[in-house]
């Protein structure tokens, strides 16, 4: 069973800017499509963005184009989602997850994390 541990959430003011890390317990995703997701209280889990395997297409919600980067390293085996601009609207719990198809719905992943919980005050 893999299992994706995400790090970096926290608590940011308006305007500032934070880093996601998303990497897979065991084994390596090097193979797999990447995105990011997220869930603010009372909402249905929403896409934030994806990445494919070699980095070269990227893909990000509306909400957030322009202002978050999703990149990854394969030879850490890792993918980052850089947050700057910071809104409160983007306060939620952030998720990445695993896929072998480029997709903006949640049910094409097959593989999470338990979730980062970002903040961010006015």
């Amino acid at each position: 069973h893999v299992q994706l541990v995400e790090s970096g959430g926290g608590l940011g003011q308006a305007g500032a800017s934070l880093r996601l890390s998303c990497s897979p317990s065991a084994c390596a995703f090097v193979y797999s499509i990447v995105g990011w997701f997220r869930q603010a209280p009372g909402k249905e889990r929403e896409f934030v963005a994806s990445i494919s395997v070699q980095g070269t297409y990227t893909a990000y919600a509306d909400s957030v184009n322009g202002r978050f980067t999703i990149s990854r390293d394969n030879a850490k085996n890792t993918v980052y989602l850089q947050m700057d601009s910071l809104k409160p609207e983007d306060t939620a719990i952030y998720y990445c997850a695993a896929g072998s198809n480029p997709s903006s719905s949640p049910e094409n992943y097959y593989y999470w994390g338990q979730g980062t919980q970002v903040t961010v005050s006015s």
